[in-house]
């Protein structure tokens, strides 16, 4: 099998868009920036589906789902909510189509105009909070904690698979609080469950973080976020959540009644992470022979591929095949034996390895008559000859996948601490920016217009204000007024 990827370090952007066609994640689709996320692409969706579903509801949220339609009064009523997403904005204005005069083709039937155009969904706090008004009237009925798993619209005009697609799959949670603080708990305890996902599942290393009032999302008090690095030094937002403070509250008018016996608007949160999350576990971890998947996350966590000439070596083969399959099973492993007699070993070794599956194992006759096995590790391509006699291969296994997720964490802890620069002139920033990238931890006046003119000479921008940094006064890298602290500036995707 000729995987034919280009290198990262000649075309970084080739090389992410043929591996997400070559190892069937996704491809473009007949709709011009849409994407159809393949069988194997979405069953690795479904592991992170399936996880941050669990900690949600560990946490106590709940699932609901709300309409894909938004009336377009409803994005009037928060007015930079509204300005965030406008030119975003996918609007349906008719209801039906009839077939045209001569019969060969539909059109839109001219007396089929909505009385008021409906927006589909972007984001989804303007209907959420309008329906919120009807659950909410007292102290009773908070905190409302609830999350939705939909797919979004936002028209866009450069499309990358993953990464940027006109429409999406995410996850959106929207809480309801009795009081400010209560609420800034909750963006606070959302942001510590998407950055714990992203490394201890994801194998990603993070920077939790507050973004600028520039960066922030359209009608929230503040938004705080996780940021990943990819490998070509391009930062990549990998979850948001927000303080929404009352502002939606007060749009929808919701209320509650108070134990005082006060009526008072209710504070609100909402967070959401996407299928952007694909495009950062393929950025960060792959090489040039393809996907190098994380073992929590794989589809298939361990593969056996059988090497024989006929087929009583095979019958042979596959029994010992099926006892290892059943041991895995059982302590939980995802493992898939590979009887295709259409390709030969070679082939499909290739193929695994384009596939990322952490683990392979391969099984000839003379390997039966020595009780081993051959197994191959796919972050490392190291490979390792077992003897069966020697070991439980349940816990072999089981422990090799622990260090494969360990060590793709630790390597990707490694490189984003290696492509974190501290600097604190403008002539240190814009050599750093151009000849290393990665992240430049730099002092800023706090202002929208420095902010603006150091995005402009540079596409860099503020990725977030790091929490666990200790305040360090010092003079902005670009105008040298005073600075209460440093921010880390990036390239972005």
């Amino acid at each position: 099998m000729s995987k034919g990827l280009p290198k990262r370090s000649e075309d970084y952007s080739l090389w992410y868009n043929e591996l997400v066609k070559k190892a069937d994640l996704a491809e473009n689709s007949a709709v011009r920036g849409c994407m159809v996320i393949k069988p194997y692409g979405y069953s690795i969706w479904e592991k992170m589906q399936a996880q941050l579903d669990k900690m949600f509801k560990e946490t106590g949220h709940s699932n609901a789902y709300f309409p894909l339609f938004i009336p377009k009064s409803f994005l009037s009523k928060e007015a930079s909510h509204v300005e965030g997403f406008a030119k975003e904005c996918a609007v349906v204005t008719h209801y039906r189509l009839k077939n045209s005069e001569d019969g060969k083709s539909v059109i839109v039937d001219p007396d089929a105009k909505l009385e008021e155009e409906l927006i589909v969904r972007p984001t989804s706090e303007t209907v959420i909070w309008s329906t919120y008004k009807n659950w909410i009237q007292s102290y009773r009925d908070l905190p409302l904690l609830v999350n939705q798993w939909a797919n979004v619209v936002r028209w866009e005009m450069r499309t990358r698979l993953f990464l940027r697609t006109t429409e999406f799959l995410w996850q959106e949670g929207h809480t309801a609080h009795a009081t400010r603080q209560e609420a800034i708990d909750e963006t606070v305890q959302m942001l510590n469950v998407y950055a714990t996902f992203a490394e201890t599942f994801m194998a990603l290393s993070v920077v939790k973080g507050v973004k600028s009032a520039n960066e922030r999302f359209a009608g929230a008090e503040d938004t705080y976020c996780i940021e990943a690095m990819m490998q070509d030094g391009k930062a990549l937002q990998a979850g948001t959540s927000h303080f929404l403070g009352q502002n939606f509250a007060k749009a929808f008018d919701v209320k509650f009644a108070t134990k005082e016996g006060g009526l008072e608007h209710v504070w609100g949160t909402s967070w959401g992470v996407s299928t952007r999350l694909m495009g950062a576990l393929i950025m960060a971890h792959s090489d040039d022979n393809g996907l190098v998947l994380p073992p929590k996350l794989a589809p298939i966590q361990v593969v056996i591929v059988p090497i024989y000439k006929t087929d009583e070596e095979f019958d042979k083969i596959a029994d010992k095949a099926n006892e290892i399959t059943k041991k895995l099973l059982a302590k939980g492993v995802s493992v898939h034996f590979d009887k295709r007699d259409t390709h030969k070993p070679g082939w499909k070794f290739a193929e695994y390895e384009l596939k990322g599956v952490p683990l392979r194992i391969a099984m000839g006759p003379r390997d039966l008559e020595n009780n081993t096995i051959e197994v191959a590790r796919r972050d490392t391509l190291s490979k390792e000859t077992v003897d069966l006699a020697q070991i439980q291969i349940e816990d072999y296994v089981t422990e090799m996948l622990d260090k494969i997720q360990e060590t793709i964490y630790q390597k990707a802890f490694d490189f984003r601490k290696e492509m974190t620069t501290e600097v604190n002139t403008w002539d240190e920033f814009l050599d750093k920016i151009e000849s290393k990238g990665g992240f430049l931890s730099a002092h800023w006046d706090g202002t929208s217009e420095t902010e603006e003119k150091i995005k402009e000479l540079t596409k860099a921008t503020i990725r977030c204000i790091p929490l666990d940094q200790n305040e360090e006064k010092g003079n902005c890298v670009l105008t040298g007024n005073p600075s209460n602290g440093r921010v880390l500036f990036a390239r972005a995707y």
